[in-house]
């Protein structure tokens, strides 16, 4: 998944209540019509949703943990001349030394660990499977700001937790329903999911005070610092000319799409509508790339799949709305 943008990285990122800016509950007069508006939303959604085909296309050739580490090295690379373009001048303050530890541990944790769990468990499950744990993300983002004081679980909360809960636990007897799925698989891109709620909730406050650019660029440039000596690594037992056209495509595809550009179009539609209209278009995200998956890819559609994600959005839904 990837880190925000607030990201998802499958990715997406995502706005709760923790995460809300300051924002106009309407258009504004002199803003963007509201169909450019939507149509640049169901344009992130899409390339979110697509950026599961598109991983599978890279995960075929290149090893999971190397696709990681190219994604956020690229990624990087991509987000650091729009950080010198428009970043600097939209930081609030000043950079200090005492923000460079937690920098460094939420480009650790939102990148280089984010990454590796989504692509090492993606490689080992199914699209379907992969996408609806992805969805779970405003809840782990909801349980992680609880845990830490900032948010208080509601008994309408709590009991969407467990309805969510329950859809992945009915997930678990698909396994191998849709042709890859293994319960590893699903527990790593879960730990991609929480990988990316802690980096929300520990990055919030420097999220405020920098902005959204300048802290996803600095969490991507150290994040592909810490992975480039799993490349360099690499250089010595795989051989990258072999590596299809097609492949390097999707690479840099899921570098700069999902990551740069969705989150560009993400923060630009916060400053014109609500957070919570925003977000939803998240719910899109599950449903098109298990459909994807389906047309793109030849996976399958089971009534287990279908009635776990249904769990997983309804709790989802109800934790947001508790």
């Amino acid at each position: 998944m990837d880190p925000p943008d607030h990201r998802a990285r499958g990715g997406s990122p995502i706005v709760t209540d923790l995460s809300r800016p300051r924002q106009r509950e309407s258009l504004a007069t002199n803003g963007p019509t509201k169909a450019r508006l939507y149509s640049l939303l169901l344009l992130m959604v899409f390339f979110w949703s697509m950026n599961f085909v598109i991983a599978r296309i890279a995960l075929r050739e290149i090893p999971s943990l190397l696709t990681a580490s190219l994604r956020a090295i690229f990624a990087g690379l991509f987000l650091l001349p729009l950080y010198f373009w428009k970043g600097r001048a939209q930081d609030r303050e000043r950079w200090s030394r005492s923000d460079l530890p937690v920098l460094l541990f939420l480009g650790f944790v939102g990148v280089a660990l984010n990454q590796v769990c989504f692509l090492s468990g993606y490689a080992r499950t199914s699209t379907g499977h992969a996408a609806i744990v992805i969805g779970l993300t405003p809840l782990l983002v909801l349980v992680t700001s609880a845990t830490c004081g900032l948010e208080r679980l509601t008994t309408k909360k709590s009991f969407g937790i467990l309805v969510a809960l329950a859809g992945i636990g009915l997930l678990q007897l698909a396994r191998g329903s849709g042709g890859q799925a293994t319960l590893l698989g699903d527990m790593l891109v879960l730990g991609a999911s929480v990988t990316f709620a802690l980096f929300t909730v520990l990055g919030k406050q420097l999220t405020a005070r920098h902005g959204g650019l300048t802290i996803n660029t600095f969490a991507y440039v150290s994040g592909g610092l810490m992975l480039f000596p799993v490349v360099a690594w690499h250089t010595g037992s795989f051989d990258f000319s072999q590596v299809s056209a097609a492949a390097w495509i999707s690479l840099l595809y899921m570098a700069v799409f999902p990551s740069a550009v969705c989150y560009l179009i993400f923060y630009w539609a916060l400053t014109h509508i609500p957070a919570t209209r925003v977000s939803s278009f998240a719910y899109l995200q599950p449903v098109l790339a298990t459909l994807f998956g389906v047309v793109l890819l030849g996976d399958q559609i089971t009534a287990t799949l279908v009635a776990g994600g249904s769990l997983v959005l309804t709790g989802v839904f109800l934790t947001e709305r508790g």
